[in-house]
């Protein structure tokens, strides 16, 4: 079959595609500001013309005419011009800002918006950093482009035109020798393009790996100084910053080659222009004034027509950015919306595995046909050795995932068929990894319910045996956790995320090992509030310390994806199988603390 040549639209992010639609989807919006703005470019560009042509008279009023009164009215005038000039650009700058400022804060909610689609699964393949980076650089670079566009139509180019307009006015045979040097300087650029956009993904790239390193020292910060891995950490930010300013280096290398050939080229206009204007004025009785004129406006128009030469560079330098946070906003979101399911109706909350199967990988398969029921009010164990599956229920039953095969049942409803929203609604969970945002203990607490009150937030508190501890601290539950939590002790932290859990009140709770990490004491503590929050609800826990779950209505043992065991604590005991052999291992702990119980 024959192949057709590939067309500039076959790509969406090739540079012409990718300029006119941020022009057509977010420049067009604000066409009315831009209106305003190209409106008082043109005054500048016109005050600035006007400007270079009154110079010339003034020169004329001095060395011609003798004229003093002249010379004073025409630099009044100047005077005039450049204020009107100065007023239009402060005016066009602010409204550009401005609206860059607007475009740059859509885009962030954009994105923003968009990650909070996708599924847990995209976030394992990818580290926060790159997203951050997207955030930032990303978001500002398509400002800056379509600042570009902007600048280079309404401000350049309409200088540029005002000042060839002067310059052919006063003489156009030398305004044709001033533009001799156009065409030479755009064959040189234009080789230049195709480099600057590999150097400006790989500074892109770079600039990433810096912000990933910089953030894993820091949030692992316990970490490095407890391994000592400050030189490893330094030597390997070291590394980032050093190809990020090899990659810099070369960029301005690139960017800048054209610059001496330019200014060379420039040179020989300008050196033209010198030599005839100067005899033109010698031995053709031109006047001084003209020739002034013409040299101010051609000086005046090299710097826009170096920038509207360099401007297919600039642009292609800062579309890189700019397709970077387009593809995650334009990639098909990964948890797909359903809010348009009917939402999940609980009566029971029975809750049903039937033959589920999943594998986070192709021939890697974690759940193979697990099937049981947890009944209402009831709590449901979850043992067995670490990689077994366990966690993954849990992910399931939250849909971070979806089944591969199978389906799970909550009275009698698919949750596969109902809205994520309602089915997370009425869960409540509690990880062993608690995560705390940056913000004060009632603000973590009320997570569980927007909009608590402040009774809700205390009676929370109190059922989770965090109350005491909370009121011991200055500031109360105005106390800030810091990051991650770090201001509080393992157990306050578990303590805060089973208030969180409470306060929700739902009908539905997923415990994955919430007193793993804890010493006894503070083990004992969090056992008591979580006594309070699995009462008289379905509750399923995964647990590695067998006495939190010896009074567990079912203990189901996980082994390779599929259930190897159930039953209660002593008929597990009696089989002497699996069970039996986890629970000897770790006899010495069985009696120390009170077990998680459905009764309590």
């Amino acid at each position: 079959m024959a192949q057709f040549p590939k067309k500039i639209t076959d790509d969406p992010y090739a540079a012409a595609t990718l300029i006119r639609r941020l022009v057509m989807e977010q420049g067009v919006v604000y066409w009315r500001r831009y209106l305003v703005a190209f409106t008082l470019m043109a005054v500048a560009a016109g005050a600035t013309a006007c400007a270079t042509y009154v110079l010339g008279q003034v020169i004329n009023q001095a060395y011609v005419d003798k004229n003093i009164p002249g010379i004073a009215m025409f630099s009044g005038i100047t005077v005039l011009l450049l204020f009107i000039k100065g007023v239009a650009t402060y005016g066009h700058m602010v409204i550009l800002t401005k609206i860059s400022n607007a475009i740059l804060a859509t885009n962030q909610r954009q994105l923003f918006a968009k990650l909070m689609r996708e599924s847990v699964g995209f976030f394992s393949e990818r580290h926060s950093s790159e997203f951050l980076a997207r955030l930032t650089a990303g978001a500002k670079s398509i400002t800056d482009v379509l600042n570009m566009l902007v600048n280079a139509v309404g401000r350049d180019l309409l200088m540029l035109l005002a000042m060839i307009g002067v310059m052919v006015w006063q003489d156009p045979l030398m305004s044709f020798i001033g533009l001799v040097a156009v065409p030479p300087a755009m064959l040189v650029l234009r080789k230049l393009v195709k480099r600057i956009k590999g150097l400006a993904f790989n500074q892109f790239t770079g600039t990433a790996d810096i912000m990933e390193t910089m953030q894993e020292s820091l949030q692992g910060i316990r970490t490095v100084k407890a391994f000592t891995l400050e030189d490893t950490m330094q030597k390997r930010i070291d590394e980032n910053i050093a190809i990020v300013e090899r990659n810099a280096n070369k960029m301005a290398r690139v960017a800048n080659r054209s610059n001496p050939l330019m200014e060379m080229l420039g040179g020989f206009a300008v050196a033209g222009c010198l030599m005839y204007g100067g005899y033109a004025v010698v031995a053709l009785n031109a006047t001084p004034g003209a020739f002034f004129s013409f040299m101010t406006a051609f000086l005046m128009a090299t710097e826009p027509a170096k920038r509207l030469a360099r401007l297919n560079i600039d642009l292609n330098s800062q579309l890189v950015g700019a397709r970077m946070l387009l593809e995650i906003i334009d990639s098909p979101a990964s948890e797909h919306a359903d809010d348009d399911k009917p939402a999940l109706k609980l009566s029971d909350a029975r809750i049903e595995l039937r033959d589920v199967s999943f594998s986070y990988r192709a021939n890697e398969t974690i759940l193979n046909r697990m099937s049981f029921t947890a009944e209402p009010g009831t709590v449901t164990a979850l043992v067995g050795p670490s990689g077994g599956g366990k966690s993954t229920v849990l992910a399931l039953l939250l849909r971070f995932y979806e089944v591969t095969q199978g389906d799970i049942v909550i009275d009698g409803q698919s949750i596969g068929a109902v809205s994520r929203r309602s089915l997370r609604a009425q869960t409540a969970y509690v990880g062993q990894d608690v995560y705390l945002f940056r913000d004060t203990i009632r603000s973590n607490i009320a997570f569980g319910k927007p909009g608590a009150s402040e009774d809700e937030i205390i009676e929370a508190a109190k059922a989770a045996c965090a109350h005491d501890f909370i009121m011991s601290f200055p500031l109360g539950y105005d106390t800030p956790v810091g990051e991650h939590g770090t201001q509080l002790s393992g157990g306050q932290r578990q303590r805060i995320a089973v208030a969180r859990a409470l306060i929700r009140n739902a009908p539905i709770i997923l415990l994955d090992e919430a007193t793993a990490a804890l010493d006894s004491e503070s083990e004992k503590q969090v056992q008591e509030a979580i006594e309070h929050l699995c009462r008289n609800r379905t509750t399923i826990v995964i647990a590695h310390r067998l006495h939190t779950i010896m009074h567990a209505d079912s203990i189901l043992v996980v082994e390779g994806g599929e259930i190897v065991e159930q039953g209660r604590h002593d008929e597990l005991l009696s089989r002497s199988g699996r069970y039996a052999s986890f629970f000897r291992l770790q006899h010495h702990d069985s009696g120390a603390l009170a077990p998680i119980s459905a009764t309590a």
